[in-house]
């Protein structure tokens, strides 16, 4: 049975919650339409500042997540994964509630439009009972809701998040967040009843309270330990990520809402509070752990940059796709945008750990299209190889290039690299092999005939020299006879007739296994017959213009079971899986290989790439 007042009582309702904000936003555009200025200016106020709470929230969310500015600052070096960023979903339901008793207060108390803008007697009234009533209040509240009773029914859910977000400081029942707004209520009513409370105080009030609070939950020590060196009583009247972190690793200890001065008076201050801080804002400006794994990864178009976890945490724990929305922060992505490719580096975006390996996924800060213009390519050839070398110079073990940062016509799959460096100790891979292997795992066993478009291509290739040493006859699109003939010579003698060179796409009209590694139109699909599947490994995804047709994804692997700390999905992938190319290094790691994988691909190694990538736990996606 749940317990009284644990649930939200809009729990049920999902997004249609925010309509609970319309009798606010009814009374202000009904002021601002039919009367001649906004009476109830509270209403307006109480949207605004639920607005300006949000953002508090969002800005810290973006910089406690901004993991090239922040990882070596972090507490608590886990990462958040999906369970936790789905049990914080509705984080911001403490806006709705708070929203509403202001706006109960301010059909109680009409006064309260002729609050002033600014009084100064108010913000020192307000500081001095926030002091004398608020925090011990919460603080002794908080206490009692660590025993028994409380803690299993009520407060044990926002202790749930292992790792603390600032997503997590909202994260709590009904119960407590009613106490919570009678503790920031309180200075603020109490200020305003003696006469000396004004709009700025509240404003200033809420904003503070929700900023310290997103700082405590944030994981990222920003308190230089340095000023308690110097202020050393400052350390009771101010609390830091670190203290408020060791109340979520040790709950016995480390209660107060911003001051320890209380859990010094009430003797639960944990004694490791300030050797911890002290060793963590020391070690900021140390190097953090070394990656064993890197997969370097490049954007794809301005709208899927908003995507990523330091822009908005949710969108990016769930598969990317357009959000109509979204749009018009378009002309921001377009800046940040040129700003990358003016002065930015590759940068870390996202971790997680995989049986006590560290893998991280740095981003090249550029584009797809970008990887299209030839005066580009020098630049971001240069901006590949730096990161390269830095993962070398720290000790990565292995980096794993993502699609166009392997493309042929760039560096040749990472040729380029290992040549001009052939000293490097991190090894190089493009992650074809497992890539060419999902391919081919995907095609039934009993299929005698394939349509290959891309077929000169690396991974064209291998893949047409695999299927035809399994006796399927490939029809290979190309109009280049030199190359397809290559390629034929390549085969073992008694299979060369099995490669079969077509150069329209009406050759395989009768073919109902497409292979596509080169984009094609609508109109070049209608060729193919009723019931095709179209497996495909061309970077965009060809358009589902078919009804009667199937469609296969990029080729990718569900990662582990076992993996610990992954929160963002990786582009369009479901939740757990990554590209074939970041599986394939994944593979390289776990199993130790100490060879670079570029260049073409050795068609000898895909079953045994295959074979240990299932070994480690890895597993297909297949949309068959």
């Amino acid at each position: 049975m749940v317990a009284p007042l644990s649930a939200w009582p809009w729990e049920n309702l999902g997004v249609f919650k925010y309509l609970l904000y319309g009798p606010l936003a009814a009374k202000v555009l009904y002021s601002w339409i039919y009367e001649d200025s906004i009476k109830d200016l509270w209403c307006l106020h109480i949207l605004v500042i639920c607005a300006l709470r949000g953002l508090i929230h969002q800005l810290w969310s973006s910089y406690s997540t901004t993991l090239f500015l922040t990882r070596n600052r972090r507490i608590k070096p886990e990462g958040v994964d999906f369970k936790q960023i789905d049990r914080e979903w509705d984080w911001d339901n403490f806006l709705i509630l708070h929203a509403l008793l202001a706006y109960m207060a301010c059909l109680i108390f009409p006064s309260l439009d002729d609050l002033p803008l600014w009084n100064p007697k108010g913000f020192i009234t307000l500081l001095f009972l926030h002091v004398t009533v608020s925090e011990p209040l919460y603080y002794w509240a908080h206490r009692y809701f660590h025993e028994g009773y409380l803690f299993t029914h009520y407060h044990s859910l926002h202790h749930s998040s292992s790792v603390t977000h600032p997503y997590t400081a909202g994260h709590a029942t009904f119960l407590e967040h009613l106490i919570l707004c009678i503790v920031i209520g309180i200075p603020m009513a109490a200020s305003i009843m003696m006469g000396c409370g004004s709009t700025s105080m509240v404003y200033g009030y809420v904003s503070a309270f929700d900023f310290l609070r997103c700082l405590g939950h944030s994981n990222v020590e920003v308190v230089p330990h340095e000023v308690f060196i110097k202020l050393p009583f400052l350390k009771y009247f101010l609390y830091t990520p670190t203290y408020h972190s060791l109340h979520h690793t040790e709950m016995g200890t480390n209660f107060c809402l911003f001051m320890p001065l209380f859990d010094a008076m009430g003797n639960t201050v944990n004694r490791n509070s300030w050797q911890l801080h002290k060793k963590i804002s020391s070690d900021s400006a140390k190097n953090g752990r070394v990656p064993d794994f890197v997969f370097l990864a490049h954007g794809v178009d301005l709208t899927s940059s908003m995507h990523a976890p330091f822009v908005f945490r949710s969108f990016a724990s769930v598969p990317f796709s357009t959000r109509i929305f979204l749009l018009p922060l378009l002309p921001v992505a377009f800046l940040v945008m040129l700003i990358m490719w003016a002065w930015s580096k590759t940068f870390l975006v996202s971790f997680y750990n995989l049986r006590g390996h560290l893998h991280q996924t740095w981003v090249v800060p550029r584009f797809g299209f970008q990887y299209f213009l030839p005066f580009a390519m020098e630049g971001i050839n240069k901006r590949i190889e730096e990161a390269i070398l830095r993962a070398d110079r720290i000790g990565v073990k292995v980096i794993s290039l993502a699609a166009l940062n392997k493309n042929e016509a760039l560096n040749g799959g990472g040729t380029l690299f290992v040549e001009k460096h052939p000293d490097l100790k991190v090894r190089v891979v493009h992650g074809n092999t497992l890539t060419a292997a999902v391919i081919l795992n995907e095609i039934p066993k009993d299929v005698e005939e394939v349509f290959l478009t891309g077929a000169t291509s690396k991974l064209g290739r291998a893949i047409a020299l695999y299927l035809c040493r399994r006796r399927v006859r490939v029809l290979m699109l190309t109009l280049s006879t030199e190359r397809f003939q290559k390629i034929q010579r390549e085969a073992p003698a008694d299979c060369q007739n099995y490669l079969v060179q077509v150069t329209k796409y009406q050759a395989a009209q009768n073919c109902k296994t497409w292979i596509v590694g080169k984009w094609i139109t609508p109109r070049q699909q209608s060729w193919a017959p009723s019931g095709t599947h179209f497996h495909q490994f061309v970077v965009p995804p060809i358009l589902a213009f078919r009804r009667d047709c199937t469609y296969g994804d990029l080729a990718a692997m569900r990662l582990p079971d076992d993996v610990k700390g992954l929160g963002s999905c990786e582009y369009t992938m479901e939740r757990g899986v990554v590209h074939a190319c970041h599986a394939g290094g994944v593979v390289h790691q776990l199993e130790g290989w100490t060879h670079h994988e570029v260049g073409a691909i050795d068609v000898d190694r895909i079953d045994i790439v295959w074979k240990a990538a299932l070994k480690h736990g890895l597993r297909p996606v297949s949309s068959m």
